[in-house]
């Protein structure tokens, strides 16, 4: 951790509702006058698509799974170098993975490939990390310890599935048959490396939908915001200002100790009032506690 340059990480797994944090953080820097560098979880897998599909069927016949969501899809090794050559020096190279043909267009790229190394822009005040691992630990890795304030975002596990389906299906070109053997075929890694991260998190922002997502494979459409609450669990910190935020957030309540559940349509605003505060604290040189 490093109070010179911090590192600021959120994690979960694609359309989890990362790009809200994201949108989020965002303008708590530019509110706060902040360059930041960024780095995109998906630039750290080992494979192209192509390269991904191979080793899905060789690692099938050998009678073994392999996933997006462990380590032989995933170079952690050079994650946490990453964030302990920024913490130091503030600098680091950054990629970009194209998902989609949009993404891969103005690169003259196919998708399902990777952008070349850039070096980050610098002078940058933090680091920003938005991806599936930024609180992974492994018996060889331990990328948490680098991260000055982890942010975890996991819907409830059949909305995971509604959203992967349709993103995948709808954004990405994959058939349903794919997409749902593809939740097979990652679940192990998903309880071994996926979950555990949620319990190191500072934050933890859970989305619950208040309409039925009994048969995730079935639906036809995701819950909007305006259809769920947000769970937010605090881990030990004891600098947020709960009755402001009720006051602020109308429609919260408190669920249990150190939990804040929020209307789903303000939780971009819940993250902006909760996070800024800690952000200036990173920029103080004051650790997240």
């Amino acid at each position: 951790m490093s109070a010179k340059h911090p590192i600021i990480a959120v994690t979960g797994s694609s359309g989890a509702g990362t790009t809200t944090t994201s949108v989020a953080f965002r303008k708590i820097f530019q509110q706060l006058h902040l360059r930041a560098a960024e780095l995109e979880g998906d630039s750290f897998h080992r494979y192209t698509r192509p390269e991904m599909d191979a080793a899905i069927r060789k690692a099938s016949d050998l009678g073994r799974h392999i996933s997006y969501f462990g380590p032989e899809a995933n170079d952690f090794g050079l994650l946490q170098q990453s964030f302990i050559e920024y913490g130091k020096n503030g600098t680091g190279d950054a990629r970009k993975y194209l998902h989609t043909y949009d993404e891969a267009m103005p690169y003259h790229q196919v998708p399902g490939t990777f952008t070349p190394w850039e070096t980050l822009p610098a002078p940058t005040d933090v680091l920003f990390y938005e991806g599936l691992h930024g609180g992974v630990v492994t018996e060889h890795h331990n990328v948490a310890k680098h991260v000055d304030l982890l942010v975890g975002v996991v819907p409830i596990v059949n909305l995971e599935w509604i959203q992967k389906l349709i993103r995948d299906t709808g954004d990405r070109g994959h058939s349903r048959e794919a997409v749902m053997d593809s939740v097979v075929r990652s679940m192990e890694d998903y309880i071994s490396y996926i979950t555990p991260q949620f319990s190191r998190t500072h934050i933890n922002f859970q989305r619950v939908p208040t309409v039925d997502t009994s048969n995730p494979f079935a639906a036809k459409a995701i819950p909007s915001l305006d259809e769920s609450f947000v769970v937010i669990h605090f881990r030990e910190l004891d600098q947020i200002d709960f009755p402001y935020l009720l006051a602020i957030l109308q429609g919260s309540f408190i669920s249990h100790i150190n939990t804040l559940v929020v209307p789903g349509g303000k939780m971009g605003l819940a993250m902006e009032l909760i996070m800024t505060p800690l952000v200036q604290r990173l920029l103080e040189g004051k650790k997240i506690e």
